[in-house]
Parts: C-alpha cells; structure tokens; sequence
C-alpha cells in the first residue's frame, strides 16, 4: 500500500517541473521580464504631474512686456515654449495638429494698454482633449498676471505693480471646455480595445493549429508566405470593423462623444491600424510555441501601449526614453489620430504626421512576419 506522502515522488515531481521550467525558456523569460518591465514603467515612466509641455507663442506686439510674459512661462517649468510666431492662426494649426499643447497670444497694442492702466486680455489656448495633461499647467498661469511684469513696472509705473494685476489671463479649453473624462477615454478605448484584441486572436490563430496538428496541413498548400499571412489575417479586418462601429454606437449614444471629423478618414485610418496590430499578433505566433507563449507576448506588447501611449498617464510627462519607445508603438499614434479625428475634426494632412508612422510599422511588422514564416517552412 503508497505511503500518503513520499519525499521520493514528491521530489521527483519537484526536478520534473524545473527541468521543464528550463527547457521552456521563454515562458521563464516572460516571467522575469513582464514584472520588471512593470517596476521600470510605474517607478520611472509615469508621471501625472507632467511639466514642460510644448507652448507656442504668437506675439503681436514685441517688447519687454512681450519677452517678461514668456520667461515668466518658462519659470513655471509647466510650459516649453517650441514655436513664436505673430500669426494666431498659424499658432492654433499647431495646436490643432497636436504639436503643442498650448497656445499663448499677446494682442496688439499689449504695452501701452498695460502702461495706460486698461487691463488686457492675455489669451491662453489649451488642448483640453486630455484634460489631465493639462490641469495643473493651467494652475499655475493664476499668478502669472501678479507676478510676470514686476520687475518690469518700475518708475513711473512702480504704482501698476502695487494696484491689481496689470492684464487679465483668459484661458480657453479647446476641443473639450468642459474637461469631460469620456470625451478622452472612449476615443482611446478604441485603440486600447483593438490592439489587445487584434494582437491576440491573431497569435493565437495559428498557434493554435501547430498545438492540434494542422499547421501541417496548411504548409502543403500551394501557397506562399505572402498568400497565407494575408489569408489568415484578412477574416479579422471585418472583425475588428465589427467592434469598431460597436464601440462608436456607444461612444456617441451611451456617452455623447462627438464625432466632429470624417469617418471616411476614420475608416482608412482603422484600417492601416488593424492590419498593423495583425501582423504583430501573426509575427508572435510564428515565434511562441504554445498558445501560453502567444498570450505572454502579447500581454508583453500590450502593457508598454497602453502604459506609454498617452491612454493611462499625460504622454508629455514622460521621460525621453519612455516618450521614445512610446513613438515607436501604433498605440500612440493611432490616439492622436482618433481622439484628432472626432474632437478636432482634423483632415488628412493634419494627421499625417501619425499616420506614416502607422504605415512604416505595418511594413516592418508584415516583414518580420514574412521572414519568420519562412524559418518555420524549413
């Protein structure tokens, strides 16, 4: 009769599961990695106090006052200021093609309505689609009036610095005045939504059939690497449309997101963005083994999106490096272009500059899965 418990067979059960352990070395890896690359993300990349923002400035009446009002900015460590100009209009293009998240205008005629005591206006614009980013910079322009010009009222306008402040601050929220939440979450669940679904489903497709047997079956077929990638991930373009026109039917009737853009644009821009996130879930099933091992990839891909996109935390808060590989992700651009698309009503040329980015992935990733398609011929 089996003892209840032997050492024997428990430790032989025991160097079993480690030597198993050390074969499958990229579960192992996964493992170690996806914790550390939490730690390094949360303790160093994140940021929600995030300062030194992109600010252009449009400056119609040069001059000390002029020059005092832009350091006084800088001092702040809230605003970077990356473009001057003398044209509002062209100071809000950059705003609205998301170059910048702020827009400060000093009107004609600024100083001599200061000197004469008449309390001008200074016009601040924020992009206000991510209200979060934004906040805290915005509180801090409230001592900007009191405090940007005193060194500069002296002598005969020593007692304009000791009254109230010499020109009033008028902030505008574009795009979202009233800073509501759903206006930046939805449009960005769009993305978060369809990256980890397409990533998925695809790494899993074929992994799958290697696990039953019938991947085999597939590499008789008279058919090229090309042929069956496309094969395979075409059936999920019209899944993705399927959650698409859900989550929008949502976005506007549940939460009253506006759709201010085209959705013809919005379309094509899905487009490129879907079959780019296909081909990275195609690319992990040509390397994972198991479909445990697709799962880890893919979890491993979807946390740096969704934590380093600008979906969770204010992009411009971030360190270099992390802004960096967050350029490097579809994620990231993909949510300038919808969140542009329907709060902004941006047109083609203003969101290309997100969109080749879109497209020179989708070239790498369908390469790298060609390539790692033909190892798995041999």
């Amino acid at each position: 009769m089996r003892r209840f418990f032997s050492f024997a067979r428990f430790w032989a059960v025991l160097m079993k599961e480690f030597i198993q352990m050390r074969r499958d070395r990229l579960t192992f890896a996964m493992i170690i990695g996806i914790p550390i690359v939490q730690l390094l993300l949360f303790g160093y990349a994140i940021n929600l106090n995030p300062k030194g923002l992109p600010t252009a400035i449009s400056v119609d009446d040069p001059g000390t006052f002029s020059r005092s009002i832009a350091a006084a900015l800088k001092n702040t460590d809230y605003f970077k200021i990356v473009a001057e100009t003398n044209s509002p209009a062209k100071a809000r293009r950059l705003l609205a093609e998301g170059k910048v998240s702020f827009v400060v205008e000093i009107p004609v005629d600024f100083t001599r309505d200061v000197v004469r005591g008449e309390n001008p206006q200074l016009l601040i614009e924020a992009d206000a689609t991510d209200p979060s980013a934004s906040s805290y910079a915005l509180a801090a322009v409230d001592a900007l009036a009191a405090d940007a010009l005193r060194d500069d009222l002296v002598g005969p306008l020593a007692r304009r610095a000791q009254g109230p402040p010499p020109f009033a601050v008028v902030v505008h929220r574009l795009y979202n005045p009233e800073s509501i939440t759903q206006y930046n979450v939805v449009p960005g669940l769009l993305g978060v939504i369809l990256t980890m679904t397409m990533v998925l489903i695809t790494s899993l497709a074929v992994t799958r059939e290697r696990e039953r047997g019938t991947f085999e079956n597939l590499l008789a077929m008279p058919a090229t690497p090309l042929e069956v990638m496309v094969g395979k991930i075409l059936p999920y373009v019209a899944v993705g449309y399927i959650q698409v026109t859900l989550i929008l039917i949502a976005a506007r009737f549940l939460f009253e997101v506006p759709m201010l853009g085209s959705l013809v644009l919005l379309s094509a821009a899905l487009a490129l963005f879907i079959v780019a996130n296909l081909a990275v879930g195609y690319t992990f099933s040509t390397i994972a083994e198991n479909q445990l091992q697709a799962m880890q990839m893919t979890f491993f891909f979807f946390l740096p999106s969704i934590l380093l996109s600008g979906f969770m935390f204010p992009f411009d808060g971030m360190p270099f490096w992390a802004q960096w590989i967050g350029e490097a992700l579809p994620l990231t651009h993909f949510l300038r272009i919808v969140r542009g698309i329907m709060l902004k009503a941006n047109t083609a040329a203003e969101i290309w500059p997100n969109l080749w980015p879109l497209i020179l992935f989708l070239f790498a990733a369908g390469g790298l899965a060609l390539a790692r398609f033909r190892r798995t011929l041999d």
